[in-house]
């Protein structure tokens, strides 16, 4: 048997044993290597688009957004990989919701996930868990995929199946995929709480950060919320009460990290970063 054909059935061999396969360097019994070939195409971001709707760019009047967004995304790496990692579970898990729709969440997920791209040693993988009202893939201009109900409903046998490679090198994707009428139920699933485990554990060194449905008003939402070990709460100034944060957050997780992100801050907010302020602590 050639190299190849070793590579092929040790190929089919590992894709059967396991959901989540994804193009690696695979060793074979004799010490002879090949390289696992992916079929899907690799996606292409309209990074000319997202810089100009203010995805991670200086405006040339305020501190840079990337700037900002390192700082926030220090507090989760430090979460999920340092010493608090010992008391959080799935402390490499990220919800990325707000209280009400219309907060600036996905704004806010996508910019952590290609943010947390340029770091040298992690890899991030970007789901699109707002399943009723999906909007990474619109955000990042690419086509609609089969995505995480294709999974769920089964329609996509392996997670390897939804799981995409992007032109940013460290940054992966996970699709909505179609809407269904049972999608939010699907969220609360036995089989969504399989894969957040899967997810969690198999790359250790991947942070994983999920753009989730807003709190208020979708109760699966808080059922999502319990397979992770850190969350950001989007809240915008002057529109987010505080009466909806509590109510939002009051039911969540008493054991996982919670942080707030103030969207669309004024300036003259000494104490914030700028255009995005981050608060960090235990809820009260």
């Amino acid at each position: 048997m050639s190299i190849i054909e070793k590579a092929l059935a040790k190929q089919q061999k590992a894709t059967e044993c396991s959901p989540l396969v994804e193009p690696e360097i695979q060793e074979l019994s004799n010490n002879e290597t090949a390289i696992k070939v992916d079929q899907k195409a690799v996606l292409s971001l309209d990074k000319t688009g997202l810089a100009e709707r203010g995805y991670l760019i200086d405006n040339g009047t305020r501190k840079s957004i990337k700037d900002e967004f390192r700082q926030i995304k220090r507090k989760l790496l430090n979460n999920a990989f340092g010493n608090a990692s010992k008391t959080l579970e799935h402390s490499n898990l990220i919800m990325v919701s707000s209280a009400k729709p219309n907060e600036g969440k996905t704004f806010v997920a996508i910019n952590l996930a290609l943010s947390i791209a340029l770091e040298q040693d992690k890899t991030v993988l970007l789901v699109d868990a707002d399943v009723l009202r999906p909007s990474v893939i619109r955000e990042l201009g690419i086509e609609e995929q089969p995505g995480i109900i294709d999974y769920l409903l089964g329609k996509s046998k392996q997670v390897s199946d939804i799981l995409y490679n992007t032109d940013i090198d460290k940054l992966k994707l996970i699709p909505a995929g179609k809407p269904h009428h049972l999608s939010n139920e699907l969220l609360a699933s036995e089989k969504m709480a399989t894969l957040a485990n899967e997810l969690a554990t198999r790359y250790p060194d991947r942070i994983v950060i999920f753009d989730c449905p807003p709190l208020i008003g979708v109760t699966e939402t808080l059922v999502l919320a319990n397979l992770m070990g850190q969350a950001i709460i989007v809240v915008e100034e002057s529109k987010t009460s505080i009466a909806d944060i509590k109510f939002a957050t009051e039911h969540l997780n008493e054991d996982m990290a919670l942080g707030l992100v103030l969207n669309k801050a004024i300036r003259s907010h000494k104490d914030l970063y700028g255009y995005y302020g981050y608060g960090y602590g235990a809820k009260d």
